[in-house]
C-alpha cells in the first residue's frame, strides 16, 4: 500500500508541474486506432490535463469518464443547418453531453463545445454562413437548460481567414474581421459575450512557411527571437508570427466591441513528413519554442498572460485528405503506433524530458515487404498500394524521396503490408514481392513496422490492377492544390502572417 501510495504521489507531482494552459487534439481519421482507454493513460502519464476532440466518440468519452481531463467535443459542420432548431439542439445535448455527467467526479469533464469546425472558410462558399450563430445560441440555450451553462460553453472553432490587416497597414493593431461576414459574426460573438464563452481561433505557423514560398521569413516562425522584429505602433515590436496573428485576432475583437473576450487558441503544430519544412528536427524546435513560450506565462503584447491552446495533434491520421499538402497526415507528436516523435518537456523548463508512449501497443514482427530484384516495372504496384496506404513520405521534399525507383515500390508495398497487419497474402503482388526480416531503411526514410489494432479491417488480399495507367514510378499520392481549403483560408486570412513576409523583404 505505501509503494501505491508513493507512486501517486510522485504521479500528482510530475503532473503539477505542466503548462497549465497546454491541451491536445485527439483526431481519430486513421485505418488503425489505439485503445481509448490506453491513450487517456498515457494522457494522465504525461500530465496532460485538457483533450479536444472533432465528434462525440462515445468509446473514448467513457475512456474519459472520472479522470477530471477537461474535454471538448466537436459537432460537425453537416449538422448546422439541422441545430437551427432548438428541438435538436436540446436532444443533442442531453444525448452528448448530460448523460455523460459532466458535473460529477465519476463523469466526463465536458467543459467546451465546438458547434462546427472553420464554418466560414470561403471553400464553403457561405453554406454554413447565416446557421452557424443560430446552431451556437441553441447549444448554448440547451446547456444553460439542463443546468450545464455555468461550466460547459459551446464555441465556434475558427480558421484564422476570418480577420487580417489592410495591405496598406500590415501590423497587428490594424487587424479587422472580413467584411463579408461581420453581420454573421457579430451575431457569435454577442452569444459567446452573453454566456461568457471563448473565442476559438487556429493558428498555424509552419503553414506561413509552406504558402510563403520563400518569402516568409523563416525565424519567424519560431519563438527562438528575429533580428527584424516587426514594429507595430506605440513601440511594440513582434519577434514572432503567433503572437502577431494572435494580436491581429485581438485587434478585430476590440474593433468589434469585444476588448476583452477571451481567445483559446483551437490548433496549432507542425507537421514532420511531406514537405521540406515538415520534419522532426523542425517540429521538435517548434514544440519546445511554444511549450516554454506558454509556461511563461506572458503572452502576447496585446493579451498578456494565461493563454489556452491545444496542439495540433496527438497522433498521426493516415485517412486524412492530402489536398491541403502531403504533410496532412503527420501532425502528431506521436506516431499513430502511440510512440512519441521526439523529447518534449510539457512542464515548459527545457529539461530533458521524454514523452510517455501509449502502453499494451502490440507491434507486429519485424519483418517487411519488398519488391524482388527482377521487376523493373513498379507503376501497378505502387499505384494499388498507394490507394490503400499512406505514401506521403515519398512525395518530393518528404524523408523518403531519395530512394531509388525500386526502393520506392517497395516503400509502398510495405507500407501497404503493414496496414494490412501483416495478413497472409498481403506481400504478395502476383510474385513481384516478398518478405524480409533486413530492415530496408535508410538515410531519413524508415520503413515502418505496424500494430495490431482494435479497428475491423476489411480483408483486402493484394492482387496486382491488370494494366498499368501511369508512366511514372511516383508515389500516387495527392499533391497540394492551390484551391484547397487551407490554402484559401491561408490567402485570404495572411493580412499579417502573409504580408509580413513583404514586411520584411
Amino acid at each position: 500500500m505505501g509503494k501505491k501510495f508513493l507512486a501517486l504521489l510522485t504521479l500528482l507531482v510530475f503532473l503539477g508541474h505542466n503548462v497549465e494552459g497546454l491541451g491536445v487534439n485527439w483526431g481519430d481519421i486513421s485505418s488503425h486506432k489505439l485503445p481509448p482507454k490506453d491513450v487517456v493513460k498515457m494522457l494522465q502519464e504525461n500530465g496532460i490535463k485538457k483533450v479536444k476532440l472533432f465528434n462525440n466518440d462515445e468509446t473514448i468519452l467513457n475512456a474519459l469518464a472520472g479522470t477530471g481531463i477537461e474535454v471538448m467535443i466537436g459537432i460537425s459542420n453537416q449538422l448546422l443547418k439541422d441545430l437551427v432548431n432548438p428541438d435538436v439542439a436540446t436532444k443533442w445535448v442531453k444525448e452528448n453531453v448530460t448523460r455523460f455527467d459532466p458535473k460529477s467526479p465519476k463523469g466526463v469533464n465536458i467543459t467546451l463545445i465546438g458547434v462546427g469546425n472553420e464554418p466560414f472558410l470561403r471553400d464553403y462558399k457561405d453554406t454554413l454562413t447565416n446557421v452557424t450563430g443560430p446552431a451556437l445560441e441553441n447549444i448554448q440555450n440547451a446547456l444553460n437548460d439542463a443546468g450545464l451553462g455555468d461550466t460547459t460553453k459551446a464555441t465556434v472553432p475558427l480558421n484564422a481567414d476570418v480577420y487580417l490587416s489592410p495591405s496598406w497597414n500590415p501590423v497587428p493593431s490594424a487587424g479587422f474581421f472580413r467584411a463579408d461576414i461581420v453581420d454573421p459574426l457579430n451575431y457569435i460573438l454577442k452569444v459567446l459575450d452573453k454566456n461568457k464563452a471563448p473565442f476559438m481561433v487556429n493558428i498555424y505557423p509552419f503553414l506561413s512557411l509552406f504558402y510563403g514560398n520563400g518569402a516568409f521569413p523563416f525565424d519567424y516562425a519560431f519563438f527562438d527571437g528575429v533580428t527584424n522584429p516587426l514594429k507595430d505602433k506605440d513601440g511594440i515590436e513582434y519577434t514572432n508570427c503567433f503572437d502577431a496573428n494572435l494580436d491581429t485576432c485581438a485587434a478585430a475583437l476590440a474593433g468589434a466591441g469585444y476588448p476583452n473576450m477571451t481567445i483559446m487558441v483551437g490548433e496549432m503544430g507542425w507537421p514532420t513528413d511531406g514537405n521540406p519544412y515538415a520534419n522532426v528536427t523542425l517540429a521538435e524546435k517548434f514544440y519546445k519554442g511554444f511549450v516554454s513560450y506558454l509556461a511563461k506565462g506572458k503572452g502576447s503584447p496585446r493579451r498578456p498572460g494565461y493563454l489556452e491552446a491545444y496542439v495540433f495533434a496527438l497522433f498521426d491520421e493516415d485517412r486524412k485528405s492530402t489536398l491541403p499538402g502531403n504533410f496532412e497526415t503527420h501532425w502528431g507528436i506521436y506516431y499513430e503506433d502511440g510512440t512519441p516523435k521526439f523529447p518534449l518537456d510539457l512542464s515548459g523548463k527545457n529539461k530533458t524530458s521524454t514523452l510517455v508512449p501509449v502502453p499494451n501497443v502490440e507491434k507486429l514482427p519485424k519483418k517487411w515487404c519488398v519488391v524482388k530484384p527482377d521487376v523493373k516495372n513498379f507503376t501497378s504496384l505502387m499505384s494499388y498500394a498507394c490507394d490503400r496506404a499512406d505514401c506521403t513520405p515519398l512525395t518530393n521534399g518528404s524523408s523518403c524521396q531519395n530512394l531509388s525507383d525500386a526502393d520506392k515500390a517497395s516503400y509502398a508495398l510495405n507500407a501497404y503490408f503493414q496496414n494490412q497487419e501483416q495478413k497472409d497474402g498481403s506481400c504478395d503482388f502476383e510474385g513481384k514481392a516478398t518478405v524480409t526480416t533486413k530492415d530496408p531503411s535508410q538515410g531519413t526514410c524508415n520503413f515502418t513496422i505496424g500494430f495490431k489494432s482494435r479497428t475491423p479491417l476489411a480483408p483486402s488480399p493484394s492482387p496486382l490492377p491488370s494494366s498499368d495507367h501511369s508512366s511514372s514510378s511516383d508515389a500516387k499520392a495527392p499533391s497540394s492544390s492551390s484551391a484547397s481549403p487551407k490554402f484559401l483560408a491561408f490567402a485570404s486570412s495572411m493580412g499579417v502572417v502573409f504580408l509580413l513576409s513583404l514586411f520584411f523583404m
